[in-house]
């Protein structure tokens, strides 16, 4: 099932009665009424942020396979066209909606709360939001979600972190994605995890390969503790 979202939902004011409302204030709005339909059902609720190309839609697969016979969980995926990572999660054998935004470079709260009616959320122990693959303007808005957490890919240089600091800034967790590949690149893991934490020095760090499965155990196993933290708390 795709979702399209009009384009005019990327605008950065809308005018009213000669009033600025900051669009941002709107979706903090809408993402509070998202945190409380997840504390409500005590569902966890994590948003995978990254640039185009790092692996999330791979990580879903890895993690459905992973955990479909432990927990209940579902994904909603964002991309500008096409359908194409809804079906290769749904293909994991688990529930994946895709909200097509038609061009806009990030998702917003209204989109992610319009969909939700389609998600029997009180059988559901983890969501996962698949963000629009982007460093930049998915930073800016908060989609309710418990936890974010960023995807670094080896493919990508050792630089990221300082360059878009705001991504790691507001994340919990970096992954640094395809490990596998470490061997053949110029990337250096001590590097990135350092630039990483100096703009943010709470932030966890598991280094993974998704198709070589280093670093997934302690990836589902660190879901697993937020998924019971949630439904006790």
């Amino acid at each position: 099932m795709s979702i399209e979202k009009s384009s005019k939902a990327a605008r950065g004011t809308v005018q009213c009665e000669n009033t600025n409302i900051n669009l941002l204030k709107a979706n903090d709005y809408v993402a509070d009424i998202i945190k409380g339909e997840m504390r409500k059902n005590k569902t966890l609720l994590i948003n995978i942020t990254s640039s185009a190309g790092s692996g999330k839609t791979t990580l879903m697969q890895e993690t459905a396979k992973r955990l479909k016979d432990k927990i209940k969980m579902a994904v909603m995926v964002g991309d500008l066209e096409t359908e194409r990572d809804a079906v290769r999660i749904r293909e994991s054998g688990v529930q994946a909606l895709q909200i097509v935004t038609g061009g806009i470079c990030h998702l917003e709260a209204q989109m992610i709360h319009q969909v939700l009616p389609e998600y029997d959320l009180a059988n559901i122990d983890l969501l996962f939001i698949e963000n629009v693959g982007n460093l930049v303007c998915p930073a800016s808005f908060d989609l309710g979600e418990d936890y974010r957490v960023t995807l670094m890919a080896t493919t990508e240089g050792d630089d990221k972190p300082k360059k878009y600091p705001r991504m790691f800034l507001t994340s919990d967790m970096m992954l640094v994605s395809k490990s596998d590949l470490l061997p053949y690149l110029p990337f250096s893991v001590d590097a990135v995890v350092k630039d990483a934490r100096e703009v943010n020095h709470k932030l966890e760090v598991i280094q993974i390969s998704a198709l070589k499965g280093e670093g997934i155990d302690e990836w589902c196993d660190w879901l697993l503790a937020k998924i019971k933290e949630k439904q006790s708390s």
